[in-house]
């Protein structure tokens, strides 16, 4: 694990070089994406999704929200959540980190060579892993 930690740390400061002139860093991008990818998420399963607390994705959503990149909408079928959104000004700036990763990223899979499928499961399957650990630590009695 303390491998994955070196490569999640590297791959963080790749991203924010590579996308910083669009305005984002790379936990932004990929926060962007997913919302750029969806109908609309929660907050709570964007937290599920960032495998971050409530506190840090209510940051990251004030914080989105005054550039004027998303937008919350009331949640369709429960009042007391909401649905968040990109605006217009969100997908131009997340286009524009698009176009700046792109390059980086078949620079990535070039280099992996045939292995990028392997290597895109096996992180799969240890997310997996580690989820489960993390909700049995959270849960100690199993509830």
């Amino acid at each position: 694990m303390f491998m994955v930690w070196l490569v999640s740390r590297s791959t963080n400061d790749l991203l924010d070089t590579v996308v910083g002139p669009a305005g984002v860093t790379g936990d932004e991008f990929a926060i962007y994406s997913v919302l750029a990818a969806s109908p609309g998420i929660t907050p709570g399963e964007l937290s599920r999704w960032m495998a971050a607390p409530p506190t840090s994705v209510s940051s990251y959503v004030k914080r989105l929200e005054g550039r004027g990149h998303l937008t919350r909408r009331p949640h369709p079928s429960d009042r007391r959540s909401y649905r968040i959104h990109l605006t217009a000004a969100g997908r131009r700036t997340y286009q524009h980190a698009v176009t700046l990763f792109g390059p980086v990223r078949s620079q990535v899979i070039e280099a992996l060579n045939d292995h990028d499928d392997r290597v895109r499961e096996s992180l799969l399957r240890l997310r997996s892993v580690v989820d489960t650990l993390r909700g049995d630590l959270n849960n100690p009695d199993g509830f």
